[in-house]
């Protein structure tokens, strides 16, 4: 319906792990078919909708944007059930927030997305990240699976808040119906598709002044994020690896550390803030993932955006005084 602002869900139709979280999601309610948009497959439920596309999304751009110019809905934000890769091939379940912000600007991401930039995290990171962890702790799924976040990483662009939400990490385990169904009933649960309000949703003026988390360094799957992200009460925005923050060398003194990790501070705090209106940004930073005269560059920088650079038990007060 024209002017009617709804939550998207993309589904990507050559992914098994995307396909069987779709299918769940529609199992668990009252799903419609409706026309088609762009020539692909679309449902709706309530104020969600289900839209497949034939192949993979990482280079499908402006989703939100093409859908409100085919339908007239407003897209408020995205979700993403697919597939995780890893060299590991561990049997994995995660959640991670989209953007290469720390690309050269004029290059071509490997991975979709806009090089230089991150569109806003999904709000829900943290409170579906929670979920995820208690509920698979309660599910025996036949096999041991990991469950972590993942830091920022990949397209596409988009102008709203989205996640991704994922098996992993190899054939053997993307098509795991247990895994599937897992993660569907947390999407339909946390969307509110039963009949619930669902869960993390951010509201600019019930929540404003909470403080939202970015963290900076660490590994592919995001540790800090996993530790501070796990109590209740935190609101995540995005995390990047240590790879994502990258120096050049180090500089002269009194001369300004070069390279792109300013960039991708300054393109993770702009999407966090549009995330999280009214809300209370806040950092924190894996010591041991950089040296001496990056840690100082961090600090330097940070001060100079307004907002503090917190040990995590500085963000664990913060989040228990608000």
């Amino acid at each position: 319906m024209e002017g009617t602002a709804v939550v998207l869900i993309v589904v990507s139709g050559g992914d098994i792990a995307s396909t069987n979280q779709a299918e769940v999601v529609r199992q668990l309610a009252n799903w419609k078919v409706i026309d088609d948009v762009e020539g692909q497959p679309a449902h709706a439920c309530n104020d969600v909708r289900m839209w497949t596309f034939p192949d993979g999304v990482l280079w499908e751009d402006n989703l939100d944007q093409r859908w409100q110019r085919a339908t007239g809905e407003q897209v408020t934000e995205v979700i993403f059930p697919s597939r995780h890769v890893a060299r590991s091939g561990r049997a994995c379940l995660t959640l991670h927030p989209i953007g290469v912000m720390q690309l050269d600007p004029e290059s071509e991401p490997p991975f979709g997305g806009k090089a230089g930039d991150a569109p806003p995290p999904s709000t829900r990171l943290g409170s579906w990240w929670r979920e995820l962890l208690s509920r698979s702790s309660d599910v025996d799924l036949g096999e041991p699976f990991d469950i972590s976040l993942e830091v920022t990483h990949h397209g596409p662009w988009l102008s709203v808040p989205s996640l991704f939400i994922e098996v992993g990490s190899t054939s053997d385990t993307w098509g795991h119906l247990g895994a599937a169904s897992l993660l569907g009933n947390l999407i339909h649960e946390g969307l509110g598709l039963d009949g619930g309000a669902g869960f993390g949703s951010w509201d600019a003026v019930q929540n404003a002044g909470e403080p939202v988390l970015i963290t900076l360094g660490g590994g592919h799957y995001a540790p800090r994020g996993n530790l501070t992200a796990s109590e209740d009460g935190i609101w995540l925005g995005h995390m990047l690896a240590t790879y994502a923050l990258p120096f050049e060398g180090q500089p002269e003194e009194g001369d300004e550390a070069s390279g792109f990790w300013k960039q991708s501070i300054d393109a993770a705090y702009a999407a966090t803030r549009t995330a999280f209106p009214n809300g209370n940004i806040v950092f924190s930073m894996d010591k041991k993932a950089f040296k001496g005269w990056q840690r100082q560059a961090i600090r330097h920088h940070l001060s100079q955006l307004g907002v503090p650079l917190l040990k995590r038990n500085g963000v664990l007060d913060l989040v228990q005084s608000s």
